[in-house]
């Protein structure tokens, strides 16, 4: 049998600040786990791969198992594959090979792979053993992907059935101790920073850098001038960062016409196809023009260009949002971390002294958050929801992760799953979900493309949109079947990558066996192309079938209602525009006119007809009665709906049952105002309120928002049984009485200590206490009363078990202000003399004794005390 090919550790880490530390991690490595930082370009992902494989060699060497080592992106996972086998004398798919979705470069003789968070997830799903693998190394721990999170998690337990498993973490900046923790107290090895000089500029922007449009184009012209001067001034290669594509695209097309001829400027981004991805991360060849390559995120961390000695900064970031009201996730353009623009300027010091220039205004930069939140808590979370009930851990629950996925997120990805009946009802996946689990698309997309080939009676449509809605492309006036049109003709980008991946999931769907029999499936209708596209999305989709809205600005008719509730707007130049039903894939916030006032835009959809709309959406047909109050009386109308979309209203008779429907309609769209809350019911709400403020769970939010999300469950007891004329009289509600039946128990017994109604004074009386306004979260609970009742008093009293100190009014005989103060020790040592001299002689017949400590509190004039 061949011995497994060994590395030259030396050559491959001749150079690398890493390789002084290679004894340290050889010793990491030999107790099973380790968790290594370093800065970047330290050279800690070049090196230790083909040092932990040797490693695996040195253990079996008749047969070396192979060791896996993710990188965040695509483009990363190829250059890294790349710089380890020229540094081996190799060519990838010899003893270092990469898999990324759509290719793979494997050979017999591969002991090192290069693979994408993605990828190696499918892979352990479908096999948790992970046979032949001996080492699993996560690159760029740090960015909190939320694949990678999950990773993390699933390689802890691995690790607990196969203890020969070596799990390693790298990261430039990271919680190393949390990390080691989760993978059961792995060994940390920690490479210095070997940084050359680095000069650190300011290049503030004349205007802001974002509007509600995105960043704004004064802005990358002032971003193109500072790269071309700065660059001409250090005469190097240069690299830009800015937040997407489109601001790449953009800003090259500005520094071309800046720079001439004299100057390569490239592109850097997750849409361009291999080629031009390798053209910008291979670094100038002896001979070559100056570059400056223009890059997104991708180049930040997880993948080094060489011969950069100098970095413009945007300081933008495109990150993850999700709209929960909406339920739209999407990218927003956002200030970068100081993390991650600490990370970028590195870049420019990794071979020799170089310099970075941020382009922004110290305010910017004083603003920016410290480090970005991890995916988990801003992503849609349905993928990872199935990923998790594959495992065998429902929700997250029982598995190690360095952040919980939010609890009302998850529930809702979990019950989108079982909806599709991708899990059961204990959220355990079925066999149709694990089958999804391990397809190369998202579960939407699975579903999509699994129905669309039985529902249309063959696979090639389906795949071709499902491979256009996976891979990197974006529908011009988000129109799929045009760009379905461009790329089958050659002449959008990558056309040659989407035909390669039409095939292969076209073939994955012929050879996959379906449990479900094709009379289970819907019969369309649909004959055009158009609209069979529009079929396979709604198919995936079925809560974004929309129709369109007929309130337009000039007949333009861009706004569409989703049956999820959503309304949203075609871009003003989409050639969708006036087509009476869309089945809608991406939506996205937006603002201004390109959004028609709707607050988001449709960004890929394709026409479908009204019949395939009911159709598709028949598990979304419902019919119900809506009773609303009109003039003190109860008016009905039937309605037949498919989601939020409104299909017939017919008005019927009201009867004694659509009473209480009719009161709750009526308070939700008027607001609690409605129900015009006695001072026993506002006082009872504020006292509450202010509980929950300080101490959450179990006791109720008591703001308008949370109050009209639950009116059924606390104000519909107090409506049935109501009958004639009083039913519908808002003002006749107990509201008092209503609210009181979301008071917790036992906890409720606490009330009054916790918020008392009223404060004992030390004049023997008792004050009022105002609570403050639950939609304000900042107020104060307010005692207002005569400053003589308090003589002597020196604590401030604290309600909510200490937690919230009473702010005092202090008023005068006449009950008018004299002062403000929740310290009152302070008050009476200081201001009290000034409020003194200028009182005594307007209110002669009141105590207005020079040492208020000993004077007798008292709510009686002199005379009467």
């Amino acid at each position: 049998m061949t011995a497994p090919h060994r590395f030259d550790l030396d050559r491959i880490g001749e150079g690398l600040p890493v390789a002084a530390a290679r004894a340290e991690l050889e010793a990491a490595a030999a107790t099973g786990a380790l968790v290594v930082t370093a800065p970047p370009g330290t050279g800690k992902t070049t090196l230790l791969p083909p040092l932990i494989a040797n490693l695996l060699a040195e253990r079996s060497p008749s047969a070396a198992a192979s060791t896996l080592v993710t990188q965040p992106r695509r483009v990363a996972v190829r250059a890294a594959a790349r710089r380890i086998a020229q540094l081996d004398g190799s060519r990838p798919g010899g003893p270092v090979g990469f898999t990324v979705r759509g290719q793979r470069e494997v050979g017999a003789s591969t002991r090192l792979e290069m693979l994408t968070p993605g990828v190696l997830l499918r892979r352990l799903l479908a096999d948790p053993e992970l046979p032949g693998v001996g080492a699993v190394l996560l690159d760029e721990v740090h960015e909190r992907s939320l694949e990678t999170d999950l990773l993390l998690g699933m390689l802890a337990e691995v690790r607990l059935l196969r203890e020969d498993l070596l799990v390693g973490a790298m990261s430039a900046t990271l919680d190393a101790a949390a990390v080691a923790d989760l993978l059961g107290g792995a060994a940390i090895v920690e490479v210095p920073s070997a940084l050359h000089p680095l000069r650190l500029d300011l290049a503030p922007p004349p205007t802001p850098r974002l509007d509600a449009r995105g960043v704004t184009r004064e802005y990358l012209d002032h971003l193109a001038r500072t790269a071309a001067r700065t660059r001409a001034e250090e005469d190097c290669d240069a690299l830009v960062f800015v937040p997407g594509a489109r601001e790449v695209d953009e800003t090259v097309s500005r520094l071309r016409g800046l720079v001439g001829d004299g100057v390569e400027v490239l592109p850097l981004h997750g849409r361009l196809d291999a080629t031009a991805q390798d053209r910008a991360t291979g670094g100038r060849r002896p001979g070559e023009l100056p570059r400056i390559v223009v890059s997104t995120a991708i180049a930040e961390s997880s993948l080094t260009v060489p011969g950069v000695h100098l970095v413009v900064d945007a300081g933008l970031s495109r990150e993850v949002r999700r709209d929960r009201g909406r339920d739209m996730t999407g990218l927003v353009t956002v200030s970068a971390s100081r993390a991650a623009i600490e990370q970028r300027a590195g870049r420019a010091a990794r071979t020799g002294p170089g310099r970075a220039v941020r382009v922004l205004s110290p305010a910017d930069l004083a603003g920016m958050p410290a480090h970005s939140a991890p995916e988990i808590t801003a992503a849609d979370l349905t993928d990872a929801a199935l990923q998790l009930a594959c495992w065998g851990t429902p929700r997250g629950e029982g598995l190690a992760l360095l952040t919980p996925p939010p609890e009302r997120e998850i529930r809702a990805a979990e019950e989108t799953l079982r909806a599709m009946s991708l899990v059961d009802e204990d959220g355990r996946a079925t066999p149709a979900g694990e089958r999804a689990s391990r397809w190369p698309v998202g579960v939407r997309e699975a579903r999509a493309l699994a129905d669309g080939a039985l529902a249309l009676g063959a696979p090639r449509p389906a795949a071709e949109a499902v491979a256009a809605l996976s891979g990197d492309h974006r529908p011009v006036g988000a129109d799929l079947p045009r760009l379905l049109r461009d790329l089958r003709a050659g002449r959008a980008t990558s056309s040659a990558a989407w035909r390669r991946e039409v095939e292969r999931l076209e073939r994955l769907v012929r050879g996959e066996r379906r449990d479900a029999p094709p009379s289970a499936l819907p019969s369309l209708t649909a004959g055009g192309e158009e609209e069979r596209v529009g079929a396979v999305l709604a198919l995936g989709r079925p809560e974004r079938i929309a129709r369109r809205v007929d309130d337009g600005p000039r007949g333009e008719h861009r706004s569409y209602l989703l049956a999820s509730g959503t309304r949203a707007a075609l871009p003003a130049e989409s050639t969708l525009r006036g087509a009476p039903w869309l089945a809608v894939w991406e939506v996205q916030r937006a603002e201004g006119r390109a959004a028609d006032g709707t607050g988001a835009v449709i960004r890929a959809a394709a026409p479908l007809t009204e019949a395939d709309a009911l159709t598709i959406g028949a598990g979304l047909l419902v019919r119900d009665r809506d009773a609303r109050l009109e003039d003190g009386a109860v008016r009905v109308r039937e309605r037949r709906r498919l989601g939020a979309i409104e299909l017939s209203s017919t008005p019927v008779a009201a009867t004694a049952e659509d009473a209480a429907p009719a009161v709750l309609a009526a308070v939700r769209a008027e607001g609690l105002g409605a129900l015009r809350l006695p001072e026993t019911a506002r006082d009872l709400r504020a006292r509450l309120a202010l509980v929950h403020r300080e101490l959450g769970d179990p006791w109720p939010a008591m703001d308008e928002a949370s109050l009209l999300d639950t009116l059924d469950t606390w104000l519909g007891p107090q409506l049935s049984g109501r009958r004639g004329r009083a039913a519908t009289r808002l003002d006749t509600v107990d509201v008092t009485a209503a609210l009181r039946t979301l008071l917790p128990w036992p906890e409720a017994a606490a009330l009054d200590e916790l918020v008392p109604p009223r404060l004992a004074v030390p004049s023997g009386s008792s004050a009022r206490i105002d609570y403050p306004d639950p939609d304000d979260p900042g107020a104060r609970p307010v005692v207002a009363v005569k400053l003589q009742e308090l003589f002597g008093l020196a604590e401030t009293p604290r309600l909510v078990q200490g937690r919230v100190p009473v702010l005092f009014h202090l008023l005068s005989p006449a009950r008018r202000p004299l002062a403000v103060t929740d310290d009152l020790r302070s008050f009476w040592d200081g201001p009290y003399q000034d409020v003194r001299k200028e009182m005594r002689g307007r209110y002669p017949k009141h105590p207005w004794p020079e040492d208020p400590w000993t004077a007798p509190a008292t709510a009686r004039t002199t005379r009467r005390s």
